[in-house]
């Protein structure tokens, strides 16, 4: 996995960056080295948020269906929420059932991206029928559109919070039906999906470095994930960098994706949040598997 941010910049200007494209291609061209190598016979590409939002996604598809030799689907929200909801309830521990009795309930699946999250309600015996919204923040998009300091400002936290606990609820309304209130859909557990939620797993058990087996099925409480937005919010970027742990990369937008991950949690009523590594990748290999 190569993080090439090729959202960056498109929330303001509504097109993919040349740089960013360039960055993203470099990288297929390795994967395609790997694909010619290992006599891959079926590939599946896909584009997601930041591809949907550009006026020029169209060509940044066809360069990178040149490079891998195969064409990239678009995916939709609701397709990009159903196969990270695929991929996340395969194969929950039993202990992840939270509260007790929980696995009688609908599960919350949150995949916070960096242009959009997507919060995909339903069960894992049904994936194909869950529910999904997307919704047009992630952790990208809120660093560039509110977070403008380094470190972030007091005012621009609250308005960031506050822009985003607006377009949750309005997403849980729609996630709901708009049938009555919040207790009638209140799924009996939240998965966590993507960086945001991978980097606080490594934080919250202070590892020095990404270990699959320690952040895979992590419990993350609220309260701690209060914290560490707090204690990362008061650090500039440079700072940020250093802290044992958080990926160079992601240094720049963790604090726009607590912003969220936070403002899901507290919206439906979340005290605990469960990682999983597994997400919209697995999910489009059971696909590949299946057939569709």
């Amino acid at each position: 996995m190569v993080i090439t941010r090729l959202g960056a910049g498109v929330d303001r200007e509504r097109m993919l960056d040349a740089d960013a494209i360039e960055r993203t291609l470099r990288v297929l061209r390795d994967y395609r080295a790997s694909i010619d190598r290992h006599d891959v016979a079926r590939v599946r590409a896909v584009a997601t948020s930041a591809v949907r939002d550009a006026a020029n996604g169209d060509e940044f598809l066809t360069a990178a269906g040149d490079v891998l030799g195969h064409a990239p689907e678009l995916l939709s929200g609701t397709e990009e929420g159903r196969a990270s909801f695929r991929g996340a309830t395969a194969a929950l521990p039993t202990p992840a059932l939270d509260p007790p009795g929980a696995g009688d309930s609908d599960i919350l699946v949150v995949d916070i991206g960096g242009g959009s999250t997507e919060l995909v309600l339903g069960r894992p015996d049904s994936p194909d029928d869950a529910r999904v919204v997307s919704v047009d923040v992630g952790c990208v998009r809120v660093t560039e559109r509110y977070l403008g300091s380094d470190p972030p400002t007091g005012a621009e936290l609250a308005a960031a919070s506050e822009a985003v606990d607006y377009l949750i609820d309005q997403a849980a309304g729609s996630l709901r039906g708009g049938d009555g209130p919040a207790e009638r859909a209140r799924p009996g557990r939240m998965i966590g999906l993507a960086g945001t939620v991978s980097a606080a797993a490594v934080l919250d058990q202070g590892l020095e470095e990404y270990r699959y087996e320690a952040v895979h099925h992590h419990v993350l409480g609220l309260d701690r994930i209060r914290d560490l937005l707090a204690r990362l919010a008061r650090l500039d970027h440079a700072a940020r960098l250093g802290v044992p742990g958080l990926e160079p990369a992601r240094a720049d937008v963790i604090v726009g994706g607590l912003v969220v991950l936070v403002a899901v949690m507290e919206h439906f009523g979340f005290e605990r949040c469960l990682a999983s590594e597994a997400d919209i990748l697995d999910g489009l290999v059971q696909g590949l598997l299946a057939g569709t």
